[in-house]
């Protein structure tokens, strides 16, 4: 994976270690050092940074010294930031484990941020703030998916009134646009099926505007079909082609 982003352009990659679930691939490095190894000289050799590692379901079983073999590995990659994701009914209690979680992170040079889901208990951006702010810790960032800000009615004065270092990074797709979505829609979209930039409805400029302008742009664009008909490489051309026909046409 790393090779194949230097080679067509990338310049960071996201690595996902723990699997989101039981039937999607994770790949455990802090498991396998044989693997951890080749991925170090990988990065080394190609320039290639790690912008971030995930994926950490913060459950009501949330213990965040669960999770120190796996921050380890993320400090020894030199990776920006963790992925979380909200999927504890109890805001306050999540709020307390993801402080807990901050405090291990932030000896290792690592921010936690937190990403909303329509289909779970921080649904949208007016919740995750809310529990981002309930930590006191300013350094953990919210990650707003531009699919899931525009699925979840979540609103452009709510970026606009976010401090810059609360968004240090976005994930960039497109996606049809419809008046309402069930829940299989949501998450088939999520971790399925989802479109280039330019390629759906999303009005992403008016979103990326009320991104600090130093925030980093990652592509989660997951091609389901594309992948398994042409491969992993053709869908990573794909995106970046477009994200930057994107960026140029804005400008």
């Amino acid at each position: 994976m790393v090779r194949m982003a230097a080679r067509i352009g990338y310049e960071s990659v996201g690595l996902r270690l723990i699997r989101v679930t039981d039937t999607t691939q994770g790949y455990p490095l802090m498991n396998d050092r044989t693997m951890m190894s080749e991925t170090i000289q990988a990065l080394a050799e190609t320039g290639v940074a790690v912008l971030d590692i995930e994926f950490v379901r913060m459950t009501p079983e949330f213990d965040a010294a669960d999770f120190v073999p796996f921050l380890d590995v993320g400090a020894e990659l030199r990776a920006a930031h963790v992925i979380c994701a909200p999927y504890d009914p109890d805001l306050s209690r999540l709020s307390a484990n993801l402080a807990a979680f901050n405090d291990l992170c932030r000896p290792r040079s690592l921010r936690p941020v937190l990403e909303f889901f329509p289909w779970t208990n921080v649904p949208d951006l007016d919740t995750a703030i809310r529990v981002v702010e309930a930590t006191s810790a300013a350094e953990i960032g919210i990650l707003v998916d531009t699919l899931h800000f525009n699925r979840s009615g979540s609103r452009l004065d709510q970026l606009y009134s976010l401090p810059v270092s609360r968004l240090p990074f976005v994930h960039l797709c497109d996606a049809p646009v419809q008046t309402s979505y069930t829940t299989e829609e949501l998450l088939h979209a999520g971790r399925a099926e989802r479109l280039a930039p330019g390629e759906g409805q999303i009005d992403l400029a008016t979103i990326l505007a009320a991104i600090p302008s130093q925030a980093s742009v990652a592509l989660e664009i997951p091609m389901t079909a594309k992948q398994g008909a042409e491969g992993s490489e053709a869908v990573a051309r794909h995106v970046l082609k477009l994200a930057k026909e994107f960026f140029c046409d804005a400008h």
